[in-house]
């Protein structure tokens, strides 16, 4: 940016004294107004089904198999139509994906959804900072460079064809989500393969199929690991306190495991397949490959004090963090002030500079995660959640099961495209154990269809942090992710199908219920 104003500045100052009677213009005024119609109508969309909302009369009360009603408030029906004009926004990238975070809240604030230090609140929760304390992780890795150690380490595994290379990166991904948050796991592999994708070819500013590939397969494997183990998100331990509050049932770690591990494994296969097909690598192999790595790692050296010190100081915050499930006494310890501890930590031995605060922070990734969190508790706070809950599974009270178990997993996967995954399932599972027992439905199958479904957010950005995390390689647009999400999501829905049928049953999880 500096050496940007300064060579405007000098070529402002050239053109001056070579005319000195004519003043420069400003660099603005130069520009040729461009007039973006595409851009102006899905401007216009998302706004058109804000105020269709707003101008609506009231929808129609919800009632569930129990027959207890779910009337929508006016606060609820604007929720709804925010979430519209978010999400269209969002798709489309009309403007900076941080903006229409704030636009959010500006919204709900504007007109009167949710009071605005309630609204605005929320872009500081403790999720957020989370994030943040993540995207540090992977500067500091960067920085001091044990990224490219580590890169160089996995490519001599690999090798020089790019599929292989793109099916270690996925199985990399999902066995560190077995032991440690989905987000910190994104955010350790994001520097690795932006050194990976710098030795395939791809310069800076430039996009690539193989970029595109590693980076959104990346994304979508850290939330198909997350599902195996309770340490990949904190989903996990919510659903099951849902899933013992309502049946009386209690689910062993093990038992969780046993269960979701064969899931989880064969989603990330299926992306495997589903990357090199859809964005099939401009190049098979990387010539030299091997050659240049080991050239490159001899010229690392030894490892150096700093590298010693972050990775020592990454591994010990890990393990406290995989430790709370275990140890009583550290679950009273915020996940978000350990990971910013660490941040902190990085400040006070000189690994970050104020440069580094002030440039290399995606401070739009953290943006779209507060808006992210804005919206979702909006929805919750409002009722607005529970109401499309309730409408959408209402419809499907007398279809057979698998129909029924399939529209679960639909909802939970679209709901945590736009909300906490927690939240997704903290307002889908209650209503559809409900439902659930007029059918004879297990259960335990609606437990795991849900979480299986809150860990695939494949459509949006906002739905997980490592979305958001991949998003800042600058590899692809919102609306490719998009794009690429829904054959991904469609994948995750049949393959569900064929494990509620056939694999689940085997692991003592029968469709129904005597």
């Amino acid at each position: 940016m500096a050496k940007t104003l300064e060579d405007i500045s000098g070529r402002a100052r050239s053109q001056t004294a070579a005319r000195p009677s004519e003043a420069p213009k400003p660099l603005e005024l130069q520009k040729e107004f461009k007039w973006d119609l595409k851009r102006t109508v899905f401007i216009s969309l998302g706004l058109a089904m804000f105020f269709l909302l707003y101008f609506l009369p009231p929808l129609p009360v919800a009632v569930d198999p129990a027959g207890k009603e779910f009337a929508l408030s006016r606060q609820g029906q604007l929720a709804i139509g925010l979430f519209l004009l978010a999400g269209i926004w969002w798709v489309f990238e009309v403007i900076p994906i941080g903006a229409t975070a704030l636009a959010i809240g500006i919204f709900q604030a504007l007109f009167g959804i949710r009071p605005a230090d309630v609204a605005f609140r929320d872009f500081m929760d403790p999720s957020v900072l989370f994030i943040l304390g993540s995207l540090m992780v992977g500067l500091a890795f960067t920085k001091v460079g044990l990224t490219r150690r580590l890169a160089f380490k996995m490519l001599q595994v690999t090798g020089e064809n790019t599929k292989m290379i793109l099916l270690g990166v996925f199985v990399v991904t999902v066995i560190l989500t077995l032991f440690m948050a989905h987000t910190a796991v994104a955010a350790t592999m994001f520097p690795i393969l932006m050194a990976i994708l710098g030795l395939y070819g791809t310069r800076e500013g430039e996009t690539s199929r193989f970029g595109k590939a590693l980076f959104i397969g990346m994304a979508f494997a850290a939330g198909a690991g997350s599902a195996i183990t309770l340490l990949g998100a904190a989903r996990g331990i919510v659903a099951l306190g849902f899933y013992k509050q309502i049946t009386g049932h209690e689910i062993s770690f093990a038992r969780y495991t046993e269960v979701m591990a064969l899931y989880g494994f064969a989603m990330m296969f299926l992306i495997w397949l589903l990357m090199i097909i859809w964005f099939r690598p401009e190049k098979d192999r990387i010539a030299g490959l091997k050659e240049k790595v080991k050239e490159l790692s001899a010229g690392l050296g030894p490892l150096t004090k700093q590298e010693i010190f972050v990775g020592v100081a990454v591994a010990v915050v890990v393990a406290l963090l995989a430790s709370q499930n275990f140890i009583p006494a550290l679950k009273s310890l915020n996940k978000s002030a350990i990971m910013l501890t660490l941040g902190l930590l990085f400040f006070l031995t000189r690994v970050f500079t104020v440069e580094d605060l002030e440039k290399r922070i995606p401070w739009n990734i953290v943006l779209l995660f507060g808006g992210a969190m804005s919206i979702g508790f909006c929805l919750w706070q409002t009722g607005a959640a529970q109401w499309m809950a309730v409408h959408w599974l209402g419809m499907f009270k007398n279809a057979p099961w698998l129909i029924f178990v399939l529209a679960i997993f639909f909802l939970v996967m679209v709901m945590t495209n736009f909300i906490m995954n927690v939240a997704a399932i903290a307002i889908t599972l209650p209503v559809a154990l409900i439902i659930a027992k007029y059918l004879g439905v297990n259960p335990e199958l609606i437990l795991w269809t849900s979480l299986a479904a809150a860990a695939l957010p494949f459509c949006l950005l906002v739905g997980a942090a490592p979305n958001a995390i991949a998003y800042e390689s600058k590899q692809f647009s919102a609306g490719e992710f998009f794009v690429a999400g829904i054959p991904a999501s469609i994948i995750a829905l049949v393959l569900l199908a064929v494990f509620a049928l056939t694999v689940w049953p085997l692991l003592g999880v029968p469709a129904l219920v005597k």
